[in-house]
């Protein structure tokens, strides 16, 4: 977790700084960036690579356009327009710091260099079809099917009461696929079969849920210091969460569930399985 954290957050600053941009602009950028966090998403590319046998340094350049990406939804998220969040991860939020106009540019220009980013890959063994391919799977995990899509639900369901299903369908969308991304990405990076593809991006999905489940159990039951943001925001904002749904025990369960499965997956791809298990692990019992 510590070598995904420290080398993507490392070429993703490098990157910034190597624009041609208004220096006010990168500095923004690299501020969120270098904010911390868990830095899972790398980190799935990475232990998908890893799986394969393959070297992991392949999937740097994907795995810093994903997390950029990440990075400016949270930008966009704190808005006074969104979610009206003045920390995140224990610092002021982007528009705290340089305001509202900058962060959202700092938001789009973050989105958009991020696909540049793929472009720019020169390992010789990632044809140019390997990198359309990764391309369209980012836009999609992160367009208005994805991530935009589920954040636009999430948002519409504030108040409501809403069903099992309607919660899972949301956050399929607005946190699933983008923990989908970059276990399709190392699969399609390490040329996988068909058959272990399917059963990884069942893995994947399993496990966005699962992280969801506990996103939603720390909200009520998690630490502020450690989470680096404030607690009960779900209560605050009457929304619909697994917790409210089924308790914070049931809610457990469901996230035991759904971590069970995704193992499953995985055991029947044939691959090295170690980093994805401990992934699992990582994801039922994180406390930040």
């Amino acid at each position: 977790m510590e070598y995904s954290s420290k080398l993507v957050s490392e070429s993703m600053v490098e990157s910034v700084q190597k624009l041609k941009a208004p220096e006010r602009l990168k500095e923004s950028m690299t501020y969120s960036l270098q904010a911390g966090g868990k830095r899972i998403r790398p980190l799935l590319l990475f232990a998908t690579l890893d799986a394969f046998c393959k070297n992991v340094e392949i999937g740097i350049k994907p795995a810093c356009a994903l997390e950029m990406i990440h990075t400016y939804s949270l930008i966009h998220d704190d808005l006074p327009c969104m979610d009206d969040d003045d920390f995140r991860r224990g610092k002021p939020t982007n528009h705290k710091v340089f305001g509202e106009d900058l962060a959202v540019l700092a938001g789009d220009g973050l989105l958009t260099y991020a696909f540049q980013l793929i472009t720019e890959m020169n390992d010789p063994n990632v044809s140019d079809q390997v990198k359309i391919r990764l391309i369209s799977e980012l836009a999609i995990a992160a367009g208005p099917e994805g991530m935009v899509a589920g954040q636009v639900d999430d948002m519409d369901g504030e108040s409501k009461q809403l069903s099992g299903e309607e919660l899972q369908y949301i956050h399929e969308r607005k946190t699933g696929k983008m923990l989908m991304y970059p276990v399709i990405a190392g699969a399609i990076l390490a040329n996988s079969t068909a058959e272990q593809l399917s059963h990884l991006t069942q893995f994947a999905y399993k496990l966005g849920i699962a992280f969801q489940i506990q996103d939603d159990i720390l909200d009520v039951i998690g630490d502020e210091e450690v989470l680096g943001k404030p607690v009960g925001s779900d209560i605050e904002n009457d929304k619909t969460t697994y917790v409210k749904l089924y308790t914070v025990e049931g809610a457990k369960k469901r996230l035991h569930t759904f971590i069970f499965e995704a193992k499953q997956h995985i055991k029947a791809c044939g691959i090295k399985d170690d980093l994805l298990l401990s992934i699992c692990d990582f994801v039922e019992n994180r406390s930040f």
